[in-house]
């Protein structure tokens, strides 16, 4: 593991002599960035030393609470934990209005003991390497959709679409329409802005299937790299959507009637010299993505926590929705789950279709990168590719509900071999705990359905 050199933070505060805060972050299992708010004099000391987090970091909720039965808590005393900075992650926050900058760090693989065990960059890294270890090097890329919601909720309080450049709310769905990328056009300039100037590499923006909805793709790299991108753009479109008086939403599922957002993830696997695996002039790919496509549907409920982690990610599951619910695979067809879209030979690739957009980069990716991994070793066959609807031929579903994701991945012998028992532990503990929170609320939908019907 390399941590940033101390000269990385010297540069970085001579370029930038007016930036007096900077936001130290580091990402938990919910995929929700965590830490704490330094001053410019404290930045080196990080640099040089790392920085003491509790171990209850790597253990909280999407609500921000302590787990019960992670064993990072009581059982160890809550003990400190050293993270250290990654390079080049040390960037200036441009939408602040504060000059302020932010480093991302990563729990010590010994001196974060024992709270690297439920790191997420963590795992990713190991999950990488065992493939590496075959002469094989994962090669990932993000397309993630959003919601650009007002700042304020309606006059019901329910969240709404954002008010466009000339003061109107959209109001209905025009996918790929350019009217619409043209009415949040500050937005995007201010977005793209920010991505150049963290060395983020987004690309492709597009108006989606919903009124406020957009997606915007990411360069493909090293997956470890490419996740990095993908968290750290997260932070981005936030920050930029608060500037501009917006809310940007990552829910899988914000609205009952109209598109979810999803994250899809695209990989291939290249050798050592970086030549692409699975290049063919077969719009199937070559054997050796057919046996990773094998893998990935193989184990396809086996991950799916990590792919769809709360309870809100199930509720994008609809039939002709673009949300696969099959474990299937098919050749430029976006019924499927397993994508291999088109293009030429050298661009052969999968699209992994299931993730929603609340998914944590860096567990999706590990949990692809593992079950291609297994497919790969195995040489398992996927079957005859689906053509046509894919919805239509579906010999099984995936289960649509939280819980039976939960119990999936808690029997799978597959799961505790690719991801070890000690993050299973934790990672268990934490969506059970959230599981139990959730089911235990009593809300609007309840009192709707029940209150004088029961």
């Amino acid at each position: 593991m390399t941590f940033a050199p101390e000269q990385e933070a010297l540069d970085f505060l001579a370029r930038h002599p007016d930036i007096t805060l900077f936001e130290l972050f580091i990402i938990d299992a919910a995929g929700v960035p965590r830490g704490k708010l330094l001053h410019r004099e404290e930045l080196l000391t990080v640099f040089r030393d790392g920085r003491p987090l509790p171990s209850a970091m790597m253990n909280l909720t999407v609500l921000g609470e302590d787990t019960d039965g992670s064993g990072l808590v009581w059982d160890v005393g809550d003990i400190d934990c050293r993270a250290y900075p990654l390079p080049g992650s040390l960037v200036r926050l441009p939408w602040r209005q504060m000059p302020t900058g932010a480093v991302q760090v990563q729990m010590h693989p010994h001196e974060g003991l024992p709270a690297v065990v439920a790191d997420p960059r963590h795992l990713l890294q190991q999950v990488i390497g065992h493939m590496e270890a075959d002469g094989l090097h994962p090669i990932m890329a993000c397309e993630l959709e959003f919601y650009l919601l007002d700042a304020h909720n309606d006059t019901q309080g329910r969240p709404q679409p954002a008010l466009d450049v000339d003061g109107g709310r959209p109001g209905q769905t025009q996918v790929y329409g350019l009217r619409e990328l043209e009415q949040i056009e500050p937005f995007l300039a201010d977005l793209y802005a920010a991505c150049e100037a963290q060395g983020i590499p987004a690309r492709t923006a597009i108006s989606e299937y919903a009124p406020g909805q957009v997606e915007i793709t990411l360069e493909h790299g090293p997956a470890l790299t490419a996740m990095d991108h993908a968290v750290r753009y997260k932070r981005i479109v936030k920050g930029v959507a608060h500037a501009h008086g917006m809310r940007a939403c990552f829910m899988a599922k914000p609205f009952a009637h109209i598109a979810g957002s999803g994250m899809h993830m695209h990989i291939s696997v290249a050798d050592q010299a970086g030549h692409n695996l699975f290049a063919s002039d077969d719009p199937a790919g070559t054997p050796l993505l057919r046996q990773a496509v094998g893998g990935m549907k193989r184990h396809l409920l086996d991950a799916l926590l990590m792919f769809c982690p709360n309870a809100n990610s199930y509720r994008r599951f609809q039939a002709n929705s673009y949300a696969p619910l099959t474990p299937t695979w098919g050749v430029n067809n976006r019924t499927v789950s397993l994508r291999v879209p088109g293009g030429p030979a050298y661009s052969r690739h999968v699209e992994h279709r299931v993730c929603g957009a609340d998914a944590n980069p860096y567990l999706a990716a590990a949990a692809i990168i593992a079950a291609s991994h297994t497919g790969i070793r195995e040489q398992i066959d996927p079957g005859a590719p689906i053509e046509g609807n894919g919805y239509a031929q579906a010999d099984s579903l995936l289960p649509t509900d939280w819980l039976s994701a939960l119990d999936a991945m808690a029997a799978s012998d597959w799961a505790r071999g690719a991801f070890g028992p000690e993050f299973l532990k934790v990672f268990l503990a934490v969506k059970r705990q959230e599981y139990r929170q959730y089911m235990g609320e009593v809300g609007e939908q309840d009192w709707r359905w029940y209150l004088n019907q029961a």
